[in-house]
C-alpha cells in the first residue's frame, strides 16, 4: 500500500500538478505584493485602479503560460484534436472573445474610465469597475427622476462598445449644457424679468462657466470643433399665453438637479422682491360668463 502511494506521489502527473499549484500560489503572492506596492506609490485613484488591473491581467497570463509549459508534453499529443476543436470553441466563446477585445479597446482607446458617467444601450450610470469581460455601472435614472442613483448595479458586456454608440458625459468635457423655461405674464416688465434671470444665472453658475471656458479651449485644440460660447444666456419668445424666457447654461454633469433647484429658488425670491413688477404665468382657464340653460319638461 505504501509502495503504491509512493509511486502515485512520484508519478509525472502528480509532479506536474504540484509544480502548477506551487507556481500559481507564487504568482498570486507576487501579484498581490505588486498591487499593494502600486497602491502605496501612486496618488491618482484612476492610475492605481488601472495598474492593479494590469498586474492582475499579467498574473492570469503568467498562470496560463505556466500550465501550458508544464503540460506541454501531453498537449503535443493532441495537437490535431485541439486544432479541430479550436474553431468550435472560438464560435462558442465569440461573446467572451468580443468582450475581451472590448476591454482592450476601453483600456487603450480611452472610451471611458472608472468614475465616468456613461450611457450604454440606454443604461445610464457611473462606471465603478471595468473587468476583463464586463463593465459595472451604478445606474442612474429609470424610476428616479433626474440623474440620481436608483441603487441598481448593472453589468454590461465589454463587447457592447463595438455594437452601439457609447455616450460619455464626463470625458474631455466634464459638464453639460442645460436649460430651463420661465413663463412670465403679459404686462410684466420684460426687460427687468430678463435681467433677473440673467443675474440669477450669473450668481449660481457664473463661476462654473469660467471653468468651462478652459475645458472648452482644450476641446477646440484637440478636435475640429467651433469655439462655442459657454456663458449663461437668456432668450425670449412670445407665446399665446405668456412671455417665455429660456435660460441656457453649463453645469456639472452630476449636479443638474441641485443646480436647477438653486436657480429656481433664487429666481422665486427675486420675482417676489419686485412687488408685482414681474409675475410668473401659469396655464389657467377663466369662465367669464356661464350660458343660460333652459330646461323644459313636457307633461306626459
Amino acid at each position: 500500500m505504501n509502495e503504491q502511494l509512493g509511486q502515485w506521489l512520484t508519478s509525472p502527473a502528480m509532479i506536474r500538478a504540484a509544480v502548477v499549484i506551487g507556481g500559481v500560489v507564487l504568482i498570486i503572492t507576487i501579484v498581490r505584493l505588486l498591487q499593494r506596492a502600486a497602491s502605496g506609490r501612486l496618488e491618482s485613484v484612476d492610475a492605481r485602479y488601472r495598474v492593479r488591473k494590469l498586474i492582475a491581467l499579467f498574473g492570469w497570463i503568467a498562470a496560463f503560460l505556466l500550465v501550458v509549459g508544464v503540460f506541454s508534453g501531453r498537449f503535443s499529443q493532441v495537437t490535431v484534436a485541439l486544432g479541430v476543436a479550436g474553431a468550435g470553441i472560438a464560435f462558442a466563446l465569440q461573446e467572451v472573445i468580443g468582450s475581451f477585445a472590448g476591454w482592450l479597446a476601453i483600456t487603450f482607446g480611452d472610451f471611458y474610465g472608472p468614475g465616468d458617467r456613461v450611457q450604454l444601450g440606454g443604461i445610464k450610470g457611473d462606471v465603478i469597475d471595468i473587468g476583463v469581460l464586463r463593465t459595472t455601472l451604478m445606474e442612474c435614472g429609470d424610476w428616479v427622476n433626474a440623474d440620481l442613483y436608483n441603487g441598481r448595479i448593472v453589468r454590461v458586456a465589454n463587447s457592447f462598445v463595438f455594437k452601439e454608440p457609447v455616450f460619455n458625459y464626463s470625458a474631455d468635457f466634464p459638464f453639460l449644457w442645460d436649460e430651463i423655461t420661465v413663463p412670465v405674464r403679459y404686462g410684466s416688465d420684460h426687460a427687468r424679468a430678463r435681467q433677473l434671470i440673467q443675474d440669477t444665472l450669473s450668481e449660481v453658475v457664473g463661476d462654473y462657466a469660467e471653468f468651462a471656458k478652459q475645458s472648452w479651449r482644450e476641446m477646440v485644440r484637440k478636435y475640429r470643433i467651433e469655439a462655442a460660447s459657454v456663458e449663461p444666456t437668456v432668450t425670449l419668445i412670445a407665446t399665446d399665453n405668456w412671455l417665455q424666457f429660456t435660460a441656457r447654461y453649463v453645469v456639472d454633469y452630476k449636479l443638474r438637479r441641485s443646480t436647477k433647484d438653486r436657480i429656481f429658488t433664487r429666481l422665486l425670491e427675486a420675482v417676489a422682491a419686485t412687488n408685482g413688477a414681474v409675475e410668473l404665468a401659469s396655464a389657467t382657464v377663466e369662465l367669464s360668463k356661464a350660458p343660460v340653460v333652459d330646461v323644459r319638461v313636457r307633461p306626459a
